[in-house]
Order: structure tokens, then C-alpha cells, then sequence
């Protein structure tokens, strides 16, 4: 089936555009949308049929759960068996934005593909004009990953997901570049304390200064059988040159491309503005050093613009683990299979 991208200035109340978005969903098609995080590609989280074409589509395996997308906050009720009182507390501090509730689902609502057969369902509500209109005018559940080939980098332009998604999918909400850049938080509120089972748009210090303690998942990848949240089992992220995370600091950066020269081969950087050098065969920028907001913008479209160079090897430099810094390493290190750069 053709793409169609639909690119209209102001998408937000362009209702045609919606009711077209809106019948192909009901119809149990796919459509893409624009979120503050990443593009995402939805189907309705209730239909069995339709969600199985997200991963067809993507190319994803069957036991990566999904996140249900809803447009109001009081649509949850519609698909938890209880909301405690500590979701409560969440949503109405960070919803609608960047934070994935993980919580006991209610059975026989939400399609079983979509949470991979486990008792719990992850839910967000994006903080995207498109989205939540979308979401609004359905009055429906999306479920959603990014929409994107998976294992390859998520989308950050409607032109990402034209890319990777042309002829599997029938529409693209095209709603410009997002903001975030990296994919939401998701945190586990089944278990006390709570758990982050990915970093994302809200940090641990967020969440700690309104809840108490929350810990990081210490799983590691090769330890989990089945997932319960999106990017915890599987390789994401990759380019088609390999990838390995470099220490920030100019000399080393500087002696790495020295020595990758040496043996014949070309290398595009990945890095903040301060640290560009003219070494690099391609050097893609992520705004200023000492900005993890900055490179979690832009960590995504620079992966993609390596795949448009020839380079042998790509080497990203490392931020900072504060804030959002620690969501960006994390989807570093998953880019690179957890390969540093050591001479």
C-alpha cells in the first residue's frame, strides 16, 4: 500500500486529515503520528488484527510489548484493574508527557499482543497537539511503538518513518520535528519501591522528589525472558556502521580518528559543538557539551545521517549521566552493543 504523508501546516484542526487518520484506524489500519518523544506508529489497542500489523510492519518481535497512547487522563481506568494512589500522584504532576505507567491490566480489554501475554499494560498520555487530537477524535486506545524498522534508530521527523516505513503503513501525521527526542520513562508501579524500566523524558530525580525512592532496573539484557517494557531485551537503535561510545575529551577523540585512519578507514563522530574537529570525516553536531537536553533532541537524526555517509565506523561521544543524560547512554549503549572506543 502507498504512504501517503500527509504535511499540513496546521495539522492540529485540519479535521479531514483526522477523520482520514481516524477511519484507517477504525478500518484496523495503521497510521504514524508525531509525540514529544518520537514518531510513533499506532494501531487500536483493542483489536487483535490490527495490532499484529505493528509488527508486521516493524518487523518486531512478538514478546516487545507495546505502550497503550490514551487522550485523556480518566481513559485509564478503562484499562488498569486499580489505580493506586501513587499513579495518582504521577499523573497529575507529569501526564500528559514523556512518563509510562506500568500497572495491572484489566483482562479481556486490551489485545493480548500488546502486552505480550503478561498481567500488566504500560500507559501514557503524549503531550503532542496531533496526538492528542488523534487520540480525542478516536476515542480509542492506541497502541504504539516508535515507527520505525525495529533495531533501527527511532524517528524524530514524519521523513524518518517515510523512510523506514514506505508501502507498510497507509499515513503519516506529519507534525514536524519532536521535541524530547528520546523515548518516555517507563516505570513499573507494581512493585514497591517503584522501578524504571527504561529512562526516558522524566529523570529519576523527578520522580524522586514527588514519589520517594525509585530504582533503576538491574536486570541485565541476557537475563530477561520476556520483557515488561519496550527497548529491555532487544538490540535498538543501530546504524549500519558499527558503533562504539568514546570517552569526551578532545585528545583521545583526536589519537581514536588518528588510528582509524592508519588503517585505511573513514569515521563519522557524533558530538556536542565544542569537540567538532575537522579529523572527522563526518562530524554531526548535538548542540552544547554540557546539554544532555540538547543531544537527546538530536542523538537519533545524527545516528540516521551517519547511515547517508560511508564511514567504516562511527564513534559517539558520551554525556554526562545526570538528568536526561542517563537516557541518552542508555540508548547509546544499546546503539553500540555496549562497544567502547579504547586505543
Amino acid at each position: 500500500m502507498e504512504t501517503i504523508l500527509n504535511s499540513v501546516d496546521n495539522l492540529v484542526d485540519n479535521e479531514k486529515t483526522y477523520e482520514q487518520a481516524v477511519d484507517i484506524l477504525k478500518s484496523g489500519g495503521l497510521v504514524a503520528f508525531p509525540t514529544e518523544t518520537v514518531y510513533g506508529l499506532g494501531a487500536v489497542a483493542t483489536d487483535e488484527q490490527a495490532v499484529r500489523k505493528i509488527f508486521e510492519a516493524k518487523g518486531r518481535p512478538a514478546d516487545n510489548p507495546l505502550i497503550v497512547h490514551i487522550g485523556r487522563k480518566s481513559d485509564m481506568e478503562r484499562f488498569v484493574a486499580e489505580v493506586p494512589e501513587v499513579a495518582e500522584q504521577l499523573i497529575e504532576a507529569f501526564w500528559p508527557g514523556p512518563l509510562t505507567l506500568v500497572m495491572e491490566k484489566k483482562p479481556g480489554v486490551i489485545a493480548e499482543t500488546v502486552t505480550a501475554g503478561m498481567v500488566t499494560v504500560a500507559i501514557r498520555m503524549p503531550d503532542h497537539p496531533v496526538a492528542l487530537q488523534l487520540l480525542k477524535k478516536l476515542e480509542l486506545p492506541l497502541a504504539a511503538p516508535s515507527a520505525n524498522r525495529s533495531g533501527k534508530p527511532s524517528p524524530t521527523e514524519a521523513e524518518h518513518v517515510y523512510h523506514d516505513l514506505f508501502g507498510r503503513i497507509p499515513l503519516i501525521l506529519d507534525g514536524g520535528a519532536t521535541g524530547i527526542g528520546v523515548e518516555s520513562t517507563v516505570l513499573d508501579i507494581t512493585v514497591t519501591p517503584p522501578v524504571i524500566l527504561r529512562p526516558g523524558g522524566i529523570v529519576k530525580e523527578q520522580l524522586e522528589a514527588l514519589i520517594g525512592t525509585v530504582h533503576l532496573a538491574a536486570k541485565s539484557e541476557d537475563e530477561i525472558e520476556t520483557p515488561r517494557a519496550p527497548g529491555m531485551k532487544y538490540t535498538h537503535y543501530a546504524p549500519e556502521a558499527p558503533l562504539y561510545v568514546i570517552e569526551s575529551d578532545a585528545s583521545k577523540l583526536e589519537d581514536a580518528l588518528d588510528s582509524i585512519h592508519r588503517q585505511g578507514k573513514r569515521a563519522a563522530v557524533i558530538g556536542p559543538d565544542e569537540l567538532h574537529t575537522a579529523k572527522a570525516d563526518w562530524y554531526f553536531t548535538t548542540g552544547a557539551l554540557d546539554s544532555s537536553e540538547a543531544m537527546a533532541a538530536h542523538l537519533y537524526k545524527a545516528i540516521r545521517q551517519c547511515d547517508n555517509t560511508e564511514a567504516d565506523i562511527i564513534l559517539a561521544i558520551e554525556t554526562d549521566q545526570a538528568g536526561i543524560g542517563a537516557a541518552v547512554m542508555n540508548r547509546l549503549d544499546k546503539a553500540s552493543d555496549g562497544k567502547r572506543y579504547f586505543e
